[in-house]
């Protein structure tokens, strides 16, 4: 059974995709709006799908490979946040707390590869 931090991680992946889906409903219908809110939804979403096949990694150097595919899609949904907040598509809270969290889920992913890359040299 997973337990401890890692549950903790796999849940507060899973709560952003699901804010990033109802980002998503809730945003204007216009085709800018739109094509961005996308782009978070897809990169959103990735983040918790990676870490999950984290948990299943063969080895360190796999298990390297998906945390930091998640660590890109989680600087990728920091970016297109940014550009719907910059551009003034939507001002929501909901786009506030999603770029918390973003920027909270990229520090915690860069202090796990570290670790992991550490791991890595010391085996």
């Amino acid at each position: 059974m997973i337990a401890g931090p890692t549950l903790e991680l796999l849940s507060r992946t899973k709560a952003f995709s699901v804010a990033a889906i109802r980002f998503y409903s809730q945003m204007p219908r216009d085709s800018a709006a739109q094509i961005l809110g996308r782009q978070v939804l897809r990169s959103a979403t990735s983040v918790g799908a990676q870490y999950r096949e984290a948990q299943r990694a063969k080895s360190i150097a796999d298990f390297l490979s998906k945390t930091e595919g998640a660590l890109q899609e989680i600087d990728e949904t920091g970016y297109w946040l940014e550009l719907i907040q910059d551009a003034g598509v939507d001002n929501s809270a909901l786009l506030t707390e999603l770029r918390t969290e973003a920027t909270e889920l990229l520090a915690i992913f860069v202090a796990l590869t570290r670790t992991a890359k550490l791991n890595k040299l010391r085996s």
